[in-house]
């Protein structure tokens, strides 16, 4: 069994963890991510499905044009190949695991 402390991972903007199977045993990988109100992943797309878990907050994710409020409990999963992109709509802090399906994550951003 493999175990990594959570504190190693990979930080990227706004202080993401990011953690990629590949390597490390796991064929999944994941973010855990913290936003502040207004913050969040601007429109961008995976080959793989994408699940969001909201743990904490109020998140508006929009999935091929399609806008949709989740709350706290809440899991979704964006489809393979769907544009999609989300941001924090509460007054506070919001925390969300989003897993790849995919043991190293590749995205490709919206080019306007």
């Amino acid at each position: 069994m493999e175990t990594i402390d959570f504190e190693t991972l990979t930080r990227v903007a706004g202080g993401t963890a990011r953690f990629e199977g590949e390597g490390l045993g796991s064929s999944v990988s994941f973010f855990v991510v913290r936003n502040q109100p207004g913050g969040g992943a601007d429109k961008h797309r995976h080959p793989y499905d994408e699940t969001f878990v909201i743990i904490e907050g109020d998140i508006e994710v929009i999935v091929d044009g399609e806008l949709r409020m989740l709350g706290a409990g809440t899991i979704a999963v964006v489809p393979a190949g769907a544009w999609h992109e989300f941001k924090n709509r509460s007054d506070r802090r919001s925390l969300m695991v989003n897993i790849h399906a995919s043991p190293r994550i590749i995205q490709e951003d919206w080019a306007q």
